[in-house]
């Protein structure tokens, strides 16, 4: 793969990289715009999202409101594509797939998608505030039973995941300090909502019984007291075994894929230096993961891994819809990308299939969910009529890209990305721009872009 040296700050091939991971990509004038700006002030610029730089939230109610599912997985996506605070939409979707709650058991959809608001507010602070908010929410209570964690007859179902999915991992912990953390955790649980029924959602609220709560003493992680929830969470966060566990789902996430999390245990990270060094940063910034993204972002590690990661199906079809242009302001149709598209890709929002999360990389392009993704990039992007597709368009044909079927395939791949492929596909698509001469113009640039988001290289961020 050709992919050059790291190069200067204001590289756009290295922001656009930057974009794809911690968002969901660039369109080729938004890179032009970042270009101004070093790389570590774009770094920057990301990790210290402002308010104003959001979707305001009454106008997505005003536009997309609604209390289907659908209506706030649509949302959700219309975020994604147009949220200038890309990595506090990336962060979102990041923790949703460490602490998975799935709405199928849950089946209240307004605690669904607060839950997800709360990853968006907190999900680049500290660790602790993290965990703490997990614990108060409600969604969470009811989705791992929390609610039906006792004095005198605790469940164990919170306390066990907390430690081996959502903290430390398989190895760092007995079973006594799952049964001493599921007794800290009695009496967390949430008020009941009013009935769906005639009157649509309404949210729940944590709540703390403190006639439900153990207040025996227990020993937890070699501590030793009457220790409650938050107390749990504060010795966590102070192990390296967390610090080492949340930086490399951090890597897996936004560096290069690594094996599914039931094997970590088993198998050391591909680039121990980096997850080393991002365990480090959490462990000296108290488990701050702004800080722990700065040092990762700002590695060469992460700078040369180009392409190194699948797309997730949501990650995939928002960056086709970026591209495309057609939902740059409100309209109908979002719901189906989110209801339908991602489903079929096998990533339902809102709704993960285990308590693990997805399965990742290359479980992402097995058997048919490849086709489906192909058939969508193809379909999306070969509407010509589509306002960023049409920009593309006009910036070839109105170039000197397309003088030569070399500089047209180079000039399609930077418009689009910029990508970086195989000699071998490089080829492939040079001989389709031969082949294709003396057609059309604008139509030969749609054919080959069309081409160009079929090839292996574009399932990879």
């Amino acid at each position: 793969m050709s992919t050059g040296a790291v190069g200067a700050r204001t590289d756009p091939a290295l922001l656009a990289h930057l974009y794809r991971r911690a968002g969901f990509g660039a369109t080729r004038e938004q890179l032009d715009r970042l270009g101004v700006q070093d790389y570590e002030d774009t770094v920057e610029f990301l990790l210290n999202p402002t308010p104003e730089a959001g979707v305001p939230d009454d106008i997505l109610a005003r536009y997309m409101g609604g209390e289907a599912p659908h209506a706030y997985t649509a949302t959700w996506l219309f975020r994604m594509i147009n949220s200038e605070c890309q990595l506090q939409e990336k962060m979102a979707l990041f923790w949703h797939h460490v602490f998975a709650t799935g709405l199928a058991k849950n089946e209240h959809v307004l605690a669904a998608s607060d839950q997800i608001e709360l990853f968006r507010r907190n999900g680049l602070r500290d660790m602790r505030t993290i965990l703490l908010d997990l614990s108060h929410d409600p969604a969470m209570i009811f989705w791992l039973d929390n609610n039906e964690n006792h004095l005198g007859e605790p469940n164990e179902n919170y306390g066990r995941e907390l430690l081996e999915l959502f903290s430390l991992g398989v190895g760092n912990y007995s079973e006594i300090d799952i049964k001493n953390a599921a007794r800290a955790f009695t009496g967390w649980t949430f008020g009941q909502p009013p009935p769906l029924y005639p009157h649509g959602y309404y949210p729940a609220d944590f709540r703390f019984d403190p006639a439900d709560h153990d207040e025996g003493e227990k020993t937890f992680l070699g501590s030793t007291g009457n220790l409650d929830g938050v107390d749990i969470i504060d010795i966590i966060v102070e192990q390296p075994a967390c610090a080492a566990f949340i930086s490399r789902h951090l890597y897996n996430f936004f560096v290069a894929d690594e094996p599914q999390v039931p094997t970590w245990n088993d198998l050391p990270p591909q680039d121990p230096e980096l997850v080393g060094a991002m365990s480090e940063a959490f462990l000296d910034s108290g488990g701050e993961i702004r800080d722990v993204l700065r040092v990762m972002f700002n590695s060469d590690s992460f700078k040369n891994a180009r392409f190194k990661k699948v797309k997730s199906p949501v990650e995939l079809v928002v960056g086709v819809l970026k591209a495309v242009g057609e939902h740059d302001d409100f309209r109908f149709g979002l719901a189906k990308y989110a209801e339908s598209t991602t489903v079929v890709m096998g990533q339902k929002l809102l709704d993960p299939p285990t308590v693990e999360g997805w399965h990742t990389g290359k479980e992402w392009i097995d058997g048919g969910n490849l086709t489906e993704r192909v058939n969508f990039a193809v379909g999306e992007i070969g509407d010509g009529s589509s306002p960023g597709i049409r920009r593309i368009v006009d910036r070839l044909v109105e170039g000197d890209s397309l003088s030569t079927p070399e500089s047209f395939v180079d000039g399609t791949l930077e418009a689009i990305g910029p990508i970086e492929v195989e000699d071998v596909t490089r080829a492939a698509l040079v001989k389709f721009a031969v082949d294709s001469e003396g057609d059309d113009d604008r139509s030969r640039v749609v054919r080959v872009l069309r081409l160009t988001v079929s090839t292996p290289e574009y399932q990879f961020a």
